[in-house]
């Protein structure tokens, strides 16, 4: 499956346009994390935790975004976007980490 930011394919001739695919993935801290992640801060100058937890949620957008665009029969998607959205909540931060992009199959 090829995944590209652009919206066209170079040297591949786009036959069929699937749809949007999306795919989502929440992650959540709690207050002894972001404690936790505030003292490394100060120490090692990096927060390992969170970095390690937004990359394993855009790995897990990612694959459920291709997953939908395999059982549309597609073999790209074109114009992928992730963001990430805090949600908020009471104890810490709920992160929403959403791909996206447009599904389609190439020659």
């Amino acid at each position: 499956m090829i995944l590209t930011s652009a919206n066209t394919l170079e040297s591949k001739e786009i036959i069929d346009y699937k749809g949007l695919v999306t795919g989502e993935f929440l992650i959540g801290s709690n207050i002894y994390k972001d404690l936790f992640s505030g003292i490394r801060d100060v120490v090692a100058g990096r927060t390992s935790i969170y970095e390690a937890e937004l990359e394993k949620a855009r790995e897990n957008a990612l694959k459920t975004m291709e997953e939908k665009a395999e059982s549309l029969g597609a073999n790209a998607i074109i114009g992928l976007k992730i963001s990430y959205d805090n949600l908020g909540g009471t104890m810490g931060n709920t992160i929403l980490v959403t791909a996206y992009g447009t599904a389609v199959k190439y020659e």
